[in-house]
């Protein structure tokens, strides 16, 4: 009898034992389980540059909507690009000023003016004279500025200081013609001085 109690008692433990058995092998299952995607989600953060704090990008459920985004900042991208190039060309670039033209130049364009004249008093004398005017100013200079020197051209500017001395600032039509003789005397005596300095303007 009390071997038939024993063997009870002994086998209702074995029983109660083995019903824990499941219940404690299924909680170290899931506790193993969850250290494991633990594990995983810590390993994918470290690798992608993330980690607890990082920033993780979301994932739009609009694919739509994000082509539309990211076309629409490539076009502000080559807007922004395009106005700096358009600022970059639009800046005023510095021009030279032209210097002298060189001294065949500014004879050839007085000797252009060999076979015109005017008639004083006649109202024609404003274009021609003013003309004439011009052209050995502009002679003036290139001689001055000449590689060879003033020193050079000594004959010529003599004659030109002289007139422009005469003539002062007035270009007014009356005031030209009131020393018609000089300007022409002075263009025709410059014309003849260059015919005989050939090199100075071929």
């Amino acid at each position: 009898m009390l071997f038939r109690n024993a063997a009870r008692t002994t086998t209702g433990t074995d029983a109660r034992a083995a019903a824990r058995r499941p219940v404690r092998t299924g909680l170290l299952t899931g506790v193993l389980a969850a250290a494991v995607a633990a594990a995983l989600v810590s390993c994918t953060q470290a690798s992608s540059g993330g980690g607890p704090g990082a920033d993780v990008p979301s994932v739009s459920a609009d694919p739509a909507a994000d082509l539309a985004r990211s076309a629409e900042k490539a076009e502000n991208a080559e807007n922004a690009d395009r106005a700096e190039r358009e600022a970059g060309e639009a800046e005023p670039t510095a021009v030279p000023s032209p210097g002298p033209a060189l001294v065949r130049d500014a004879f050839a364009t007085l000797q252009a003016t060999l076979g015109d004249t005017c008639t004083p008093g006649a109202g024609d004398c404003a274009y021609f004279l003013g003309r004439v005017t011009r052209e050995l100013t502009e002679l003036d200079e290139s001689m001055r500025a000449d590689a060879k020197g003033p020193g050079h051209f000594k004959q010529p500017l003599a004659d030109m200081k002289v007139l422009f001395d005469k003539l002062g600032d007035d270009r007014s039509e009356a005031h030209l013609e009131k020393y018609f003789s000089e300007i022409v005397g002075t263009r025709d005596g410059i014309n003849t001085w260059m015919q005989d300095h050939p090199d100075d303007y071929r």
